[in-house]
Order: structure tokens, then sequence, then C-alpha cells
């Protein structure tokens, strides 16, 4: 029988708890609940205001993987949902306000991802995303010493970049924005990894074309297009392991010397939280967007 939970007032059924999801190391299904349950006072204020699609593996990373991004058949009618523009036309998608909504979402088994707009106002974006690929035998290792000197170049036009990682092989580079439209963010966005493919001509690379990426980091800037989504922070992502798309020091990023020191899987990120809380917290608590130049 599946077991019906309450989540502030809400009755969930909880499905497949002792299911396997990873079999790399035995989590689970109810440790994939337990770990969004346990993040979600810092995953939340991520989410809050912004259509999400969802990156769902029922089975588990070995199963079918496929992209959620209309309201799924059978969403609760208390889940809040929203219209929001496509290029094809408007559609209908999720947001996750609550926990409840989280707990619900989470039963699907996905990742979350979002867009870099709120869907009060999907004119303007709020978030600049630069995300670091690294091309093999390039690691995060390079991803690390490009976004050092990324975040020397964001700083010089008076914008704070915040890292976390893929959780999959690469780094994502996040900053608030205000004043510009999704369109103007990316060609700044463009404009950067240019720049850091003139400075960095071994390393870094701007252009998407895959034959030149082996052993280099492609700085992708598409990201920011109002119709792109990124892996929301403390996502867990659906690898070989449960791996999580977490937040890291910068500290973290200058001493990283070998791929394995910023790789986290989610009790790692419970720990983390312990120590740092929310690494990400000035990108929602107002007050650190910057202009673009």
């Amino acid at each position: 029988m599946t077991p019906i939970t309450e989540v502030e007032g809400r009755r969930l059924a909880l499905s497949n708890l002792e299911k396997v999801l990873y079999p790399a190391t035995g989590f689970t299904k109810g440790e994939l609940l337990h770990y969004y349950a346990t993040t979600a006072d810092v995953l939340l204020p991520h989410l809050r205001g912004r259509a999400v699609s969802f990156l769902r593996y029922p089975d588990g990373p070995e199963g079918q993987v496929f992209f959620t991004k209309n309201v799924p058949p059978g969403t609760p009618d208390w889940v809040t949902t929203a219209e929001v523009p496509r290029s094809e036309g408007p559609a209908r998608m999720v947001l996750v306000q609550d926990l409840a909504s989280l707990m619900w979402a989470a039963n699907l088994v996905t990742e979350f991802h979002t867009h870099q707009w709120l869907v009060d106002s999907p004119e303007e974006a709020d978030r600049l995303v630069l995300d670091l690929d690294p091309g093999a035998p390039a690691t995060i290792v390079e991803c690390c010493e490009v976004a050092l000197w990324l975040r020397e170049r964001l700083a010089s036009d008076g914008i704070e970049a915040y890292p976390k990682t893929a959780g999959s092989k690469g780094l994502h580079l996040l900053a608030a924005v205000r004043g510009a439209s999704s369109d103007q963010v990316s060609e700044y966005a463009k404009r950067l990894a240019v720049e850091a493919e003139g400075a960095l001509p071994r390393l870094a690379l701007h252009r998407m074309t895959r034959s030149l990426r082996a052993g280099k980091v492609f700085v992708d800037w598409s990201q920011n297009a109002a119709r792109k989504t990124t892996a929301a922070p403390y996502t867990l992502r659906a690898r070989d392991r449960p791996w999580v798309s977490a937040p890291v020091t910068w500290g973290e990023v200058e001493g990283c010397g070998a791929p394995g020191l910023l790789a986290f899987e989610a009790g790692d990120v419970v720990a983390r939280l312990q120590d740092y809380g929310d690494l990400l917290a000035p990108l929602v608590e107002g007050g650190s967007a910057s202009r673009l130049p």
C-alpha cells in the first residue's frame, strides 16, 4: 500500500520508497525524498517564483530520462502553476513554492531546472549563469582555473559571482543582475566567454563546436537565453551516484587540485549546510543584484 503523508496540510502519496535509484551506492527513493525534505529551507528560495522544468528519471539514471516542461498529468490542484512565454506560444508550467509542492515533485524523481527570470517579470533576467563544461581530459580542476579568471573579470564590472558544482563534471558561476533582458545578458555573457578564450587560449573556449573542446573548458554563455533552463542549486542529478549541484566557496575553487575535491553527494551536502549554511543566499536575499555595464 502506498503510504499517505501529510505535508503542510496537504496529503501526499509517496510511492516505492525502498526502490534503489542509484545502484552504485544503494541510494533509495526514500533517501531522495528525505534529502529534499532536509534541504528544503535552502532549496526553495532558489525555486520560488520560477517556472520549473523537471528532468525525470523514475527508474534511476540508468533507466529512461526525460524532460517535463508542461504541467504533468495528475498534478494536484493545490500546486501553483503559471503561464509562461515560449517561442511556439505560451505554456503552463509548475512553480515549486512550498514544502508540499517540493515533496510532490520529488516523488516524481526529478532534477529541478529553472530559467534565469521570474514568472512575474519574464522580460527581465535576474540571473547571469556561466556553465563551465570541461572536455576530456580536462576536468573540474581546469574549470576552476577559468572560474577564477571570470570572477575577477566580473568583479571589474561590479558583478559578484558565486560558484556551485554542476553535479556532474563542471562548474556553474551565478550572479544576480537587474535591468536587462535575457538577450542582453546573453550578449554580455558571450562577450565574457570570448574574452576568457582570448586571455586563456589553451584552456577556455567560447565556441560550441564539440570537436574543439578536447582538453578545454567550454564557457557556455547560451544558458542565459530566455528559453533555456539550468540545474537549480541543491538539485540531485541523474548520474551514477547521488551527486548534487552544490554551492562551494571560492577558497575551495582556488584549492581544487583534484576532481574529487569538488564532488558532493546528498549526505555531503546536508553536512555542509551545517558548516556553511546557504553559500548562495546573497542571490535570493536582495540587494546584491548588479546592472550590466
